[in-house]
């Protein structure tokens, strides 16, 4: 037969039809139509292990097509992972061998239930149809299902790569002061620590390998048997807090009074709020009736929550580095405490003031630049729109009484009242500064360090804070009761690392200069490390110690990433 040129296209149209044809059937593209069978019995246990591979083949070719799902009950997280793990091994299974769990499956399973141990929720690991599974296995007619020892095996296999992932990164996302090295993190680390666990038959082993191993997790992780021991995870109302639904808010606060025993009569204004100034007048809060932020934050506390908290802990260390300097200074603001870690001993610890919720203390990585004694403060310009000048609407004395003095950028001072402050909004073409002295806001002594926030560690005019318990009151700057150890520790370990020719400073002159009132600039050459960190709950003496959530970090992160995990 002659071919023309219209029929030789229409020739090859169907050869590449018929090729395309077959290529799906060799590769079973009718997997991703028909679902896998959920029933295949295998009579002799030792021929049951083959039937399994070859499911196993096909279910990974239907998970594969169809995001990881396998029926309505089943989506494995990983499939990719899990292609690469059973391809190599040429889908033979791993956790079960002739109708028997093998001691690896064993050792997983004992670890998915005991995971909370770890911070983890049994729930993200499959838990409840591993459970089902291996509970059937009682049933001599289950055990010779082929269908139930594949599906187990990729559930195991897929628990097994979500811990190790939760384990080594966390499930909450980088943010901005993150100092974790993802580039080292890749799939090859991941699939390597699964083999490794898989031949050296140590599972708990290889999976606690991925850990960091800071000492602020390890002691936390090692204080969660002693809070599980105690703990009370009976259902409880979860009040969501802002809420657009005012009904809704209604009914989870009143279900949430009922569980603690302050009933109201449904439907009745005046017994719910009754109820609502006895439950406030019994916590601390300020008793208007209402339904607010602080009573919703007290409604909410109950170990299960506590138990949220001590996850996102947990993984706030997983964003950080491996390792920690030799020296540093470590600022938890919920717990208003700075510690001086030097080569692993706790050096020095002080109480300090951190930010208002309205104007936080910002989370950041930096190093001591230097010191300044009888500092100059140069008042932010956050705090100058939002304080400064609606004072000075009011009164243009208002500089005056606070101590400041308006300086233009030439370095003049300016008259306040010659100044036309009405046509100013967001911000003043001036700065404005307190000069020096012991009335100065940041005290007699100041640490600088490199952050875009302007803000600093320093001593405070106002020392009577610190014997407050609730001490988020500041602008924003970290206010240091134990300053002047902290300054003469930095200067001392200057001094020794300071090359012989260089301007070095001895404790003695700090000690002159801040009796005679005299404004130093103090260099570091040896810089500092400082880690400013928001920690919800640390380990103290083996226990967990909770910290109020001043600016609701915690409960916002478990909102978003552990609202919907079951107490079972």
């Amino acid at each position: 037969m002659k071919l023309t040129p219209r029929s030789f296209f229409s020739y090859q149209r169907t050869l590449l039809w018929l090729f395309l044809l077959s290529g799906c059937i060799t590769a079973g593209c009718n997997n991703t139509e028909q679902k896998p069978p959920e029933v295949v019995v295998v009579k002799m246990p030792e021929k049951i292990d083959e039937k399994v591979k070859e499911l196993l083949q096909n279910n990974l070719q239907y998970i594969t097509a169809n995001q990881g799902k396998l029926n309505d009950s089943v989506t494995l997280q990983h499939t990719n992972w899990l292609n690469t793990v059973y391809t190599t091994g040429s889908f033979q299974p791993i956790w079960s061998s002739e109708e028997k769990w093998t001691t690896l499956a064993d050792s997983l399973y004992a670890f998915i239930a005991a995971s909370r141990l770890y911070g983890l929720f049994p729930s993200d690991y499959n838990i409840s149809s591993l459970a089902r599974i291996r509970n059937g296995m009682a049933d001599s007619m289950q055990r010779k299902n082929a269908v139930l020892w594949a599906r187990a095996d990729m559930l195991f296999t897929d628990a097994y790569m979500s811990m190790a992932k939760d384990l080594k990164v966390g499930r909450l996302p980088q943010d901005s002061v993150s100092t974790r090295i993802d580039s080292l993190i890749n799939d090859s680390l991941y699939l390597q620590n699964f083999q490794a666990a898989i031949t050296q038959k140590n599972i708990r082993g290889s999976l606690e390998q991925l850990e960091t191993k800071l000492k602020g997790y390890t002691d936390l992780k090692a204080a969660i048997a002693s809070f599980l021991d105690s703990a009370d995870f009976s259902g409880s109302t979860y009040v969501v807090y802002p809420s657009k639904d005012s009904a809704l808010l209604l009914k989870q606060v009143e279900s949430r009074l009922a569980e603690l025993n302050f009933i109201s009569i449904p439907g009745d204004t005046a017994s719910f709020r009754g109820n609502i100034r006895k439950y406030q007048k019994g916590h601390g809060i300020p008793v208007t009736g209402k339904i607010g932020e602080k009573t919703v934050s007290s409604l909410n506390v109950n170990d299960w929550q506590k138990f949220k908290r001590i996850a996102v802990s947990l993984d706030r260390y997983k964003l950080m580095a491996d390792t920690l300097p030799h020296q540093y200074i470590w600022v938890n603001l919920p717990g208003f405490y700075l510690q001086l870690w030097n080569d692993d001993t706790l050096a020095l610890e002080s109480k300090i003031v951190v930010g208002k919720p309205l104007t936080r203390t910002p989370l950041l990585t930096s190093k001591i630049t230097d010191m300044v004694t009888y500092p100059q403060w140069t008042i932010p310009e956050s705090i100058i729109v939002k304080e400064v000048l609606p004072g000075l609407k009011k009164d243009t004395n208002y500089l005056n009484k606070k101590g400041y003095s308006l300086v233009d950028f030439n370095g003049d001072e300016v008259y306040a009242s010659s100044v036309n402050w009405n046509k100013y909004t967001k911000g003043i073409p001036y700065k404005v500064v307190q000069g020096s002295g012991d009335d100065n806001a940041l005290g007699i002594l100041k640490f600088n360090f490199s952050n875009k926030y302007s803000v600093y560690l320093h001593d405070t005019n106002q020392r009577y804070y610190f014997s407050r318990s609730f001490r988020a009151l500041s602008h924003g700057c970290v206010r240091v009761q134990q300053w002047d150890k902290l300054a003469r520790f930095i200067i001392a370990n200057d001094s020794l690392n300071a090359s012989p020719t260089s301007n070095t400073f001895k404790t003695d002159s700090l000690t002159a200069w801040l009796s005679r009132k005299e404004k130093h600039v103090i260099p570091v050459k040896t810089r500092l490390p400082v880690f400013i960190r928001y920690f919800g709950c640390t380990a103290v003496n083996g226990k967990v110690k909770f910290y109020e959530d001043i600016y609701n970090e915690d409960r916002l992160l478990s909102e978003r990433y552990f609202a919907n995990k079951p107490v079972n």
